[in-house]
């Protein structure tokens, strides 16, 4: 099983070119359009998936003021983008990520996820 995430994560490794060439027995240009291109920031996400494909909202988490008579704070999730993917797709975009975030680490240290871990003591 190790040997098959292996393969995949070489894989994903090589240029997009060399993927679908491989894929398609034959050699070809990959030609990127980004006219229509539109950046997104996101701090969150969700994840939820059916028998086909992966659905990926992308949003904020925002800190909302309590009002009236609700003393309790609430984070609002604002879903700003929805992707939707393949399990294929949605496989080697986790691979990439995964040797991205590696890479950075290998930079510039771990990213620690525990945010009380991250903080600086006031002392």
């Amino acid at each position: 099983m190790a040997k098959k995430n292996t393969a995949a994560a070489a894989g994903a490794d090589k240029p997009i070119e060399e993927q679908v060439r491989e894929q398609v027995g034959q050699q070809v240009r990959l030609r990127i359009d980004e006219r229509d291109l539109r950046t997104s920031y996101a701090n969150a996400f969700r994840t939820n998936g059916t028998a086909d494909e992966v659905m990926l909202d992308l949003g904020l988490n925002m800190l909302a003021q309590p009002t009236g008579k609700e003393t309790t704070p609430e984070i609002v999730f604002k879903v700003n983008d929805r992707v939707v993917l393949n399990y294929y797709s949605a496989k080697r975009l986790a691979i990439a990520l995964s040797q991205l975030i590696r890479r950075h680490e290998d930079q510039f240290g771990e990213l620690e996820l525990d945010v009380s871990k991250r903080a600086k003591s006031k002392s």
